[in-house]
């Protein structure tokens, strides 16, 4: 039986992603043989090799890479008129992908999406979770849930959240170092620091009224896990930055505490985006209401 066209090209697509046929055709539930088989039938009928082969992984030739850019936008554009036919419909359904990072994810939007798909049976939900920003039409990823500025400014987004950071440390570190007074008094304290994608190791950013500053800051402690640097600063082992949403528990209950709250880093508020306002399938539009909906009533305690 011949393959259809939109078969072939999201084959194609996910060969790419994955970077392996195994893998493609675990998604397709195909056999790894079936797989083989649909790629040279490919070649074969275009009449030139799409991929280069290794034993373990393939390459996109150029003319691979060509076709990955056409079937990637053909197939968007095919979701796009799928659901503007299926908009008028009342009940959201479908498949929905979904990007998140890793902690907040999994702690946060990961019981929002069970909530979700208790309230919208019909929409089946595909949950990713990466620290590093995705290319959501490349990724085929419908929405993206971030934290701080859009990596992309050619996206259309929607504030779920405003979200500002602060330096925060124990009171048990300040009892034992002091309480710092002034941004350069950051220079002689243990900071931890929290590596984030490809942001300068150690250096700190701030905003005081209209006025940006830069320092340069030093600590035995770094991770590129947000949870790990935040139980570092619980157990009194330096100063950190975090946002608003992650210190309201501690700040609450003392056990940290705001230091330098006139000095903030740039916001960390939480956006949705995604890649086409333009007929936006109703279940994209119902699952940023629902997040839009449960973040609205979130309160932080003040800072200072």
């Amino acid at each position: 039986m011949k393959t259809d066209i939109a078969s072939q090209l999201q084959f194609f697509v996910l060969l790419a992603r994955y970077g392996n046929l195994s893998a493609a055709a675990r998604e397709l539930d195909l056999t790894p043989p079936a797989a083989t088989k649909r790629l040279s039938q490919m070649e074969t009928r275009l009449g030139v090799r799409l991929v280069n082969r290794t034993t373990r992984s393939i390459s996109l030739t150029a003319e691979g890479e060509t076709y990955l850019h056409h079937a990637t936008r053909i197939l968007a554009e095919i979701r796009e008129m799928e659901d503007a036919v299926a908009s008028s419909r009342s009940v959201p359904r479908g498949l929905l992908r979904v990007n998140a990072t890793l902690g907040f994810g999994r702690t946060t939007i990961a019981p929002l999406v069970s909530e979700f798909a208790k309230r919208y049976p019909h929409v089946e939900v595909q949950l990713d979770l990466t620290d590093r920003p995705v290319d959501l039409v490349e990724s085929g990823i419908d929405l993206a849930i971030r934290f701080g500025s859009l990596p992309d400014k050619r996206l259309n987004a929607r504030r779920v959240m405003s979200n500002r950071r602060f330096l925060c440390a124990s009171p048990a570190y300040l009892a034992r170092h002091g309480t710092p007074e002034a941004l350069a008094d950051l220079t002689h304290h243990h900071c931890i620091v929290h590596r984030q994608n490809d942001d300068a190791h150690g250096v700190w950013r701030f905003v005081h009224g209209d006025h940006a500053e830069v320092v340069k800051v030093h600590g035995m402690l770094s991770s590129n896990d947000g949870d790990i640097v935040l139980g570092w600063a619980l157990d009194g082992h330096g100063i950190l930055v975090r946002s608003e949403w992650d210190l309201a528990k501690y700040l609450e209950s003392g056990r940290l505490r705001v230091v330098l709250p006139e000095f903030v880093q740039p916001s960390a508020d939480l956006f949705v985006y995604y890649p086409n306002k333009r007929n936006q399938s109703a279940r994209a539009r119902a699952f940023i209401d629902f997040l839009v909906e449960r973040f609205k009533h979130v309160g932080f305690p003040a800072a200072a």
